[in-house]
């Protein structure tokens, strides 16, 4: 069970308010303080070498592609918001006023971006090996359960965040429907920047984009050079 007290991971004061400081309390005040950006980046990166060398060691019969997969399920927003949660940063964070009235301490993408500051932080403090070890642990609720995530349960997600990471989301529309009204099939086609993808069908909407997002996940991890190269 990891220790949550921030404290006994970062024990730089001045490095943990910072990781804790939103850009909207930091522009609000008199004189201004170091916001939780910079801190961000590189926690963003410490998370990713983390997860991906974890990864790598536990799964050696997966291919690029599933380990590309596996860690898009893991460093994503959801999973490192409820990371947030687990350790209530929420509480703890420094907020200007309107993003207090808006209810910052509860967006996922605001706890996401903290989680990763924080990560920054530690990693500033304590180096590589403490950075692995609070990594590990905070996020050890997801990476037990990284071969049901990578297997498909959201891969929507997972494919927002491959794209997300290189500046494109995917469009999904559907392509055709076929079948009576109580037993339709719906065609899906997923597309980046109006070049189509892939294409898969399912029972309902939602199945069919998340198919769609899995085949693009495989042909994106396959091919990336061609992709990325457009």
């Amino acid at each position: 069970m990891i220790d949550s007290n921030l404290e006994t991971w970062v024990k730089s004061a001045p490095l943990l308010r910072q990781a804790l400081t939103h850009s909207s309390y930091a522009n609000e005040g008199v004189r201004k303080e170091a916001h939780n950006e910079r801190l961000e980046f590189l926690g963003d990166s410490v998370l990713q070498l983390v997860v991906t060398e974890w990864l790598f060691e536990h799964n050696p019969s997966w291919s690029e592609g599933q380990l590309s997969q596996g860690r898009a399920a893991i460093v994503c927003e959801p999973t490192l918001a409820e990371a947030a949660v687990r350790l209530d940063l929420g509480l703890r964070l420094r907020l200007g006023r309107g993003e207090e009235r808006s209810g910052g301490r509860q967006k996922h993408s605001l706890l996401a971006d903290a989680m990763e500051a924080v990560i920054g932080a530690v990693y500033l403090d304590g180096g590589l090996d403490v950075a692995r070890e609070f990594v590990l642990n905070v996020l050890g609720f997801a990476l037990s359960g990284v071969e049901g995530r990578e297997a498909g349960r959201d891969h929507k997600t997972a494919l927002n965040e491959w794209l997300r990471r290189r500046g494109e989301e995917p469009i999904y529309e559907v392509v055709g429907s076929y079948g009576p009204d109580h037993a339709k099939t719906f065609e899906v086609e997923v597309s980046v920047a109006g070049v189509p993808l892939a294409r898969a069908t399912g029972k309902s909407k939602k199945e069919a984009e998340q198919l769609s997002a899995k085949a693009a996940l495989k042909q994106l991890s396959d091919n990336a050079p061609s992709v990325s190269s457009r």
